[in-house]
């Protein structure tokens, strides 16, 4: 049970986000924005670091002072996967009137703003399964509070996007109903990341801590690429500080204390 609680949870975060547009007109506070973004990103890192690349270098501890050589690869691998797929599909990140990715698109402001999140969210997936991984095999020193830590901080960040999705819809004219459906849709993908991850794990056992490394750098390129700056522009960036140390210390004491 508490698997697939831990799958499903940062999928509920974006309906949630999604369901906004039955009770708002308007996209979420610029304030409340940057608490969320930047609560997010100090689990994110946390666990990028106590969930995710110590226990891929523990994991190769029979490869004395070369342990470090998986994570390495794993998490390098991770970094240039999220800049690829910025790269290379076309998306538009919140505040931003200047799509990325591939140039010349005509597609619709609101699709590349579900392209943005589509993006980032399977590495979101995949780092909730690559921990659970750990964790059902016993291979890795990760705890399942540690991954409902994760879990949960990727929900809260999904919250702003799934909104971000289904309110432009709403004044284009969609109903409530379509435009919630395809906010929440854009989150699917994480739910799928996490158990594609697990099945991976699960039959070759030796890519597990490229695969937690590999997580660790997806998500450290959404934070840096996305989080912090969505946290620093504008008025208010020391909430989104605040908001960072306190998730970052909220997930060490998760991970480390309680496991």
């Amino acid at each position: 049970m508490e698997v697939i609680l831990a799958v499903i949870i940062p999928f509920i975060g974006t309906s949630l986000g999604a369901a906004c547009v039955f009770f708002l007109k308007e996209e979420i506070g610029d304030k409340l924005q940057k608490v969320l973004s930047g609560f997010a990103a100090g689990v994110m890192v946390a666990a990028s670091v106590w969930s995710l690349l110590i226990p891929a270098m523990n994991l190769c501890e029979d490869m004395g002072k070369l342990s470090f050589v998986p994570a390495l690869i794993g998490f390098l691998l991770g970094m240039g996967f999220l800049l690829l797929m910025d790269s290379v599909v076309p998306h538009l990140h919140v505040g931003s009137d200047e799509p990325e990715g591939k140039k010349g698109s005509k597609l619709k402001r609101t699709t590349m703003l579900m392209f943005a999140v589509t993006i980032h969210n399977f590495p979101e997936g995949a780092a909730c399964g690559a921990i659970l991984a750990g964790v059902l095999t016993g291979e890795a020193d990760v705890t399942m509070a540690g991954a409902i830590a994760l879990s949960l901080g990727i929900a809260i960040q999904n919250i702003p996007e799934g909104a971000i999705i289904s309110l432009p819809l709403r004044s284009e004219g969609y109903s409530r109903f379509k435009a919630f459906g395809h906010g929440a849709l854009s989150g699917i993908v994480e739910p799928i990341g996490a158990i594609l991850a697990i099945m991976l794990a699960s039959l070759v056992t030796p890519i597990l801590p490229y695969m937690l490394a590999f997580a660790a750098g997806a998500m450290i390129y959404v934070v840096v690429e996305e989080l912090i700056p969505e946290t620093s522009r504008g008025d208010h960036s020391n909430l989104g500080t605040i908001a960072f140390a306190i998730g970052f210390a909220l997930m060490m004491v998760l991970d480390v204390a309680l496991g």
